[in-house]
């Protein structure tokens, strides 16, 4: 049963009140009205869909408000990122180029709506994958009907929910590829997010896969 503390509604206005005092409105083009206006239809779903939904905890939330690179770009999303209570701002890692961002796209197991913004449901970081591949994390999380999750929503996890980033507690992004054996993962540099790629086939210890419930729901 969910927990009575939390109420999905103000855990939405929560997360895009989040993302507008971060700035998004400017970097997308928007005032903030018209921001808020672009992603407050979601909001009747994420109450919906959340209802049945335990209350966040450090690894786990009920629903993400998940913006996209079509609204934001990548390199400027990670550059908001902090970890739980420390104000370091996260970085794309050196040996991953900015301009190979664009060619990681969403696996053809997903359904990612189209769009600048839609919702995820019931996300993990994975913790249990840690010292296991990214290609074994794959094949158990699809056996339990769970799916990975893409750059994109692993960058809303870090920003909306910080404390899903820790030590040992860092996560792969199986969900966005680009045809190579490279995987997108958010890890801790220096006291801050980054974002690089290891190798589908190479387990690590600090390292888990994220994972969120196949459903996504888009825009209106």
């Amino acid at each position: 049963m969910p927990d009575s503390r939390y109420d999905a509604a103000t855990e939405f206005d929560r997360q895009l009140d989040r993302l507008v005092q971060l700035g998004y409105p400017a970097l997308a083009g928007l005032t903030e009205q018209a921001f808020r206006d672009l992603l407050t239809p979601l909001r009747a779903a994420a109450v919906t869909g959340a209802a049945d939904l335990a209350a966040p905890t450090d690894g786990r939330v009920p629903f993400l408000l998940v913006t996209t690179r079509e609204l934001v770009p990548v390199q400027e999303r990670i550059a908001l990122t902090t970890l739980d209570g420390k104000r370091k701002t996260g970085i794309l890692d050196r040996n991953f180029p900015a301009d190979d961002l664009p060619t990681f796209d969403p696996i053809k197991e997903l359904e990612v709506p189209p769009g600048p913004a839609y919702l995820l449901f019931d996300v993990d970081r994975g913790e249990e994958y840690r010292n296991l591949p990214p290609s074994t994390a794959l094949a158990d999380m699809s056996a339990q009907g769970r799916l990975p999750i893409t750059i994109d929503e692993g960058l809303a996890f870090v920003t909306l929910h910080p404390p899903a980033l820790a030590s040992n507690r860092c996560f792969s992004l199986v969900g966005s590829r680009c045809g190579d054996k490279r995987v997108p993962a958010l890890w801790i540099s220096q006291g801050a997010p980054k974002l690089g790629w290891c190798w589908f086939g190479n387990p690590h210890t600090w390292l888990g896969s994220a994972t969120a419930d196949p459903v996504r729901v888009g825009l209106p």
